[in-house]
């Protein structure tokens, strides 16, 4: 049997000591390596990377300090509009939502969209119909409700700016990539957008190739950053296409997107990719990024500031 890889990511962008206590920094180390522990179980015994990736971003989703799911900001009009994606890497298939508000673990109805209907993208009532439809578990509006999250919205209104995430300037993104024993890829990609966002905003996180993408040819990637830059850059397909097709190692490719392309385009952010031999890079080109990873055999690795 082969070895099995998980990375996974709790959001990039202006991260420093200087930001953190100390209890916050255990808490977000602490929600990092539950995740990790949990995909790691379900590599370990055999599982699929699919069943890895959902498993691991329905954790962040269900930990308030991270911006999906019960953490999600506030948009413009004090709601919650949540976004996702899965996709696996030996049969391409896909699934996404965007602009829902009352599904607890949107990454699962993006799973749900990829293996029960016809589709890729639901957005908003007809992907919260879809959900009703299949069973999903979905809250009420207090449940995503957070004190801090509010006063983050609250800041928002007052200096009439939308924000990612926080004044600190963090780029709220959950995601994780995985190669299982039977070696299929699987990337799965789940945010609560921008603060005080409006008009429906949608960001790269949903959108297969921009925010998520899954190819057991090259790698699987999940992002995290300014979206509308992910989005035009193409970001996890290219990094994709540098393997498959110019034939860069996967630390070559993320150098050169991260570091080279993104940063002259004036992108800003990182993401975590694995590729088919179950090789990692977990690149940013911002002060810091939640992140985490293992490899059969080996330690665990969590981190959040440059090292």
């Amino acid at each position: 049997m082969g070895e099995f890889s998980l990375a996974l990511h709790g959001g990039a962008g202006t991260i420093t000591r200087s930001l953190m206590t100390a209890e916050k920094e255990n808490a977000y180390t602490s929600g990092l390596a539950d995740a990790l522990e949990a995909g790691r179980n379900i590599l370990a015994a055999g599982g699929s990377a699919l069943d890895a990736v959902e498993k691991v971003v329905c954790i962040l989703e269900d930990n308030p300090l991270f911006n999906a799911g019960k953490g999600a900001v506030f948009t413009h009009d004090g709601s919650h509009e949540m976004d996702a994606c899965i996709m696996r890497g030996d049969s391409l298939a896909a699934g996404a939502v965007a602009g829902v508000h009352s599904v607890r673990n949107p990454v699962s109805l993006a799973r749900a969209v990829m293996e029960k209907s016809e589709h890729v993208l639901l957005a908003g009532a007809g992907a919260e119909a879809f959900a009703n439809a299949c069973g999903m578990k979905s809250e009420p509006p207090e449940y995503f409700f957070s004190e801090f999250r509010y006063n983050q919205f609250q800041q928002a209104l007052r200096d009439d700016v939308v924000q990612l995430d926080h004044t600190e300037r963090k780029f709220g993104t959950v995601g994780a990539v995985a190669r299982d024993i039977h070696g299929m890829l699987a990337a799965a990609t789940s945010t609560g957008g921008m603060t005080n966002k409006r008009w429906g905003r949608i960001g790269d996180s949903p959108i297969v190739g921009a925010g998520n993408y899954a190819n057991n040819e090259s790698c699987a990637v999940s992002c995290t950053g300014h979206g509308e830059y992910f989005i035009r850059a193409v970001v996890a397909y290219d990094l994709a296409c540098l393997i498959q097709y110019k034939g860069l190692t996967l630390q070559e490719a993320c150098r050169v997107l991260v570091h080279d392309k993104l940063v002259k385009f004036g992108g800003e952010g990182g993401l975590v990719a694995v590729d088919a031999n179950g090789n990692i890079e977990m690149p940013f080109n911002s002060e810091g990024m939640y992140r985490a990873c293992i490899r059969s055999g080996e330690e665990a690795i969590v981190r959040i500031y440059r090292e």
